[in-house]
């Protein structure tokens, strides 16, 4: 390709450069409670919402991490995903796998040590992972007041009616 070549494509505009990643590895691999901290922040950047934290390394052994956070639609959702996978392969960690991208109510990306579900409230309501998990150690990050037992939802207030 000779120079000319080159500015022809620079000026039409097609002629680009692989972006920099935000945060260069720094050689230690986040794991455990370092990897919730910053998928956690990587949740808040994107405005998630009901972020919930359930420490399950002594009901299981699939994972030691699971983060909860609800999306107000699915591109919100996918934003979600594509946020906490560029934070966390910035600061080098590869994902494992993910699941439900696209038009799903509900994504995962899986870490190894954490796992993040990411969620409509629809379904949230609907799978209630945190009553799955009950007894699990449990945090919530602090704007989760609207989905605490002292407020339940009104999905949950009509279940229960409708099984007594």
């Amino acid at each position: 390709m000779t120079d000319k070549d080159v500015n022809k494509v620079k000026r039409k505009g097609t002629f680009k450069s692989a972006p920099l990643p935000a945060e260069a590895p720094t050689g230690v691999v986040l794991a455990g409670e370092e990897l919730v901290k910053v998928a956690v922040a990587a949740l808040e950047d994107v405005k998630a919402q009901d972020i919930q934290v359930i420490d399950v390394r002594e009901k299981q052994s699939i994972t030691d991490f699971m983060i909860i956070a609800t999306g107000t639609s699915n591109r919100q959702i996918n934003a979600m995903l594509e946020k906490v996978r560029e934070v966390v392969k910035a600061r080098g960690v590869k994902p494992l796998g993910e699941e439900g991208k696209g038009e799903s109510d509900w994504v995962l990306l899986d870490m190894d040590d954490v796992i993040v579900h990411m969620m409509t409230a629809s379904a949230r309501q609907f799978y209630d992972l945190e009553r799955l998990w009950a007894g699990a150690e449990q945090s919530r990050a602090a704007d989760a007041r609207h989905h605490s037992p002292e407020n339940p939802h009104e999905h949950f207030t009509k279940l229960n009616k409708d099984q007594q």
